[in-house]
């Protein structure tokens, strides 16, 4: 069997952490900031869990993390 080929997209925006979990940042915080509050934003910075509902679909584009 040949080696399966890593998402490379996919690679770059998730971090798998040391329970297995994958650590993923949060999206609408790239541009248009103006009309967003500040407690919007605030909380855009922090890092989040990937649902259970698309854990395994992102595990079948990591095959190796």
């Amino acid at each position: 069997m040949p080696k399966i080929k890593t998402h490379r997209g996919a690679a770059k925006r998730f971090r798998v952490t040391k329970s297995g979990k994958i650590k993923m940042s949060r999206a609408f915080k790239s541009h248009i900031l103006t009309k967003k509050t500040s407690k919007r934003k605030r909380h855009l910075r922090k890092a989040s869990i990937l649902s259970k509902a698309d854990y395994k679909r992102i595990k079948k584009v990591l095959p190796y993390m």
